[in-house]
């Protein structure tokens, strides 16, 4: 593969993906309507029967049947973009429940009035889902970024609108803004990196992607607690402070949607691998979004991982939410230290992405590294439970980053995974997918750990988590490694499509590509 611009290097013969004799296909097709498979296995049938279709060959044969793969420079400004707009969309989901004592006593609420600005994000996934998925499949990636960005924007404007204390049911309706924002950024990570980047730097990427969303998160556990402190005498004061934090995040927003409408494009010139060019050579009217949902809930290892994903996410949200809460719960006034080890724990998380992204990419051991995170996520829990309790700080700080580091690092190994064992399905539907599974278990997981925590304490809020992720550890363990992605870039699988040319904008209906490499 190579930049574009740049000299070209080997892949198969000069970076391009040779045509050869077509052998086993995929099972599925990537939401194929019924009638437009084969009845030899499910393979999509080349267009205009036999003789168009030996016409096809012979024209390919005639253009040297390859398709050309290379990787853009624009591919590092797009996952740049993208990683600090989510950013400043998780900053905002975290920034209310970090000062769950300071806005409680801002708007003269409760504080599960409170917790609702946070499970709201949660609340808005679920049923916004579907549509949002939709949309990216049928109208792109630009528009789909530029409607998250936007309304990320939105909703940081409307919260300096609601600085007075009896406008919280405003700063709800600013923050669900930002929820429904949120359902047009978290299925992109693997959507960006699977189009975008070559099959040695996939993972990573996705990986940097789910970075921006975490370090937005840290960000909201640090930065809220020392422009907002706790000044529960001098309400005006109070509302001065609220007050630059939520101007500044507005700036922020809006500059990052002009950088959106900028720097985004809907994919590079060439495919920047093998699996890449399959898809983007199926014809699209081919493709139902409704047949893709019934695929992937047929796909019994995804539906496995569905259920394992959304609990251990699920827990994280819960814990992220809840944290506050559960530090001053033994360590009275300690607000600052309880945002620090929130970013202790997401900071750890990021560096636990990194190097799993890394680790993927590097040994395409998705189950294996999948299954060791998930037990090491379930030990930490238990470690961080019974040690919250002792009555020393830095006790929690390092229990706080180990848990972070496996709990966190966890969220783009289900994505990745994900995709690799339902491809050719589209990215940004199984990821939506994962997410809503996700927000579930979440706004399930803080109601009932919220009670916990209030009726009886922190320690038993934790262990129905822990009940919670032993359980996903056996449906991890269950599901089956089928590395449909990475067997089509290693040669492995094949699959027959139709080709479009290099050099042409426009798709000839008679043209088709068969792919195969030898092993």
């Amino acid at each position: 593969m190579v930049e574009d611009g740049g000299e070209e290097e080997a892949e198969g013969e000069n970076g391009e993906m040779p045509a050869a004799t077509a052998a086993p296909p995929l099972q599925r097709c990537n939401g194929f309507l019924p009638g437009k498979e084969a009845e030899d296995g499910g393979r999509a049938a080349p267009a205009g029967g036999g003789e168009q279709a030996a016409e096809a060959e012979a024209m390919l044969a005639a253009a040297g049947g390859r398709v050309e793969t290379r990787l853009s420079r624009r591919r590092l400004a797009v996952l740049a973009v993208f990683s600090c707009y989510s950013l400043v969309n998780a900053f905002q989901w975290i920034q209310y429940s970090i000062l769950s004592n300071v806005f409680a006593g801002f708007y003269g609420v409760s504080f599960t009035q409170i917790d609702w600005l946070s499970m709201v994000y949660m609340v808005a996934y679920v049923p916004l889902i579907l549509p949002a998925t939709w949309l990216l499949d049928t109208r792109g990636l630009r528009l789909t970024a530029l409607l998250g960005a936007g309304l990320n924007g939105l909703g940081a404007w409307l919260k300096c609108a609601s600085l007075a204390s009896d406008r919280y049911p405003l700063t709800m309706v600013a923050q669900a803004i930002c929820a429904v924002a949120q359902v047009f950024i978290l299925g992109l990570p693997s959507r960006i990196a699977s189009v975008w980047f070559g099959p040695t730097e996939v993972s990573t990427a996705c990986a940097v992607a789910v970075l921006g969303n975490q370090l937005g998160t840290a960000i909201g556990f640090l930065l809220p607690p020392v422009l907002v402190p706790n000044t529960p005498n001098d309400i005006n004061l109070m509302a001065h402070n609220i007050s630059i934090m939520f101007y500044g995040t507005a700036i922020v927003s809006t500059l990052l949607f002009f950088l959106v409408g900028v720097v985004f494009e809907e994919k590079p010139k060439y495919p920047p691998s093998h699996s890449q060019a399959v898809l983007q050579t199926m014809p699209p009217e081919d493709y139902s979004y409704k047949q893709s949902i019934i695929n992937l809930f047929k796909n019994i290892p995804f539906v496995l991982l569905l259920i394992s994903y959304g609990i251990m996410t699920g827990a994280f949200y819960s814990v992220s939410t809840l944290l506050n809460q559960m530090i001053v719960t033994h360590y009275e006034g300690e607000e600052v230290n309880a945002g620090r080890i929130g970013l202790t724990l997401v900071v750890a998380g990021m560096v636990g992405s990194i190097i799993c992204g890394l680790w993927l990419d590097y040994t395409k051991t998705y189950k294996q590294t999948t299954l060791i995170v998930y037990v090491l996520s379930f030990i930490g829990l238990l470690v961080f439970t019974f040690t919250l309790d002792l009555g020393y700080l830095i006790v929690v700080f390092v229990t706080g980053g180990v848990l972070g580091f496996f709990m966190t690092g966890y969220l783009p190994l289900g994505f990745e995974f994900a995709v690799e064992i339902t491809y050719p399905e589209s990215e940004g539907t199984s990821s939506g997918l994962l997410n809503a599974s996700a927000q579930i278990f979440g706004i399930v997981f803080t109601l009932v750990q919220g009670k916990l925590t209030t009726d009886y304490s922190p320690r038993a809020g934790n262990l129905f988590l822990c009940a919670w992720i032993f359980v996903g550890i056996i449906l991890t363990a269950l599901i089956k490694s089928d590395l449909r992605r990475h067997n089509v870039n290693s040669g492995i699988m094949n699959l027959d499509v139709k080709a479009v040319p290099v050099d042409s904008p426009v798709e000839p209906e008679s043209t088709t590509l068969k792919i195969q490499s030898a092993l």
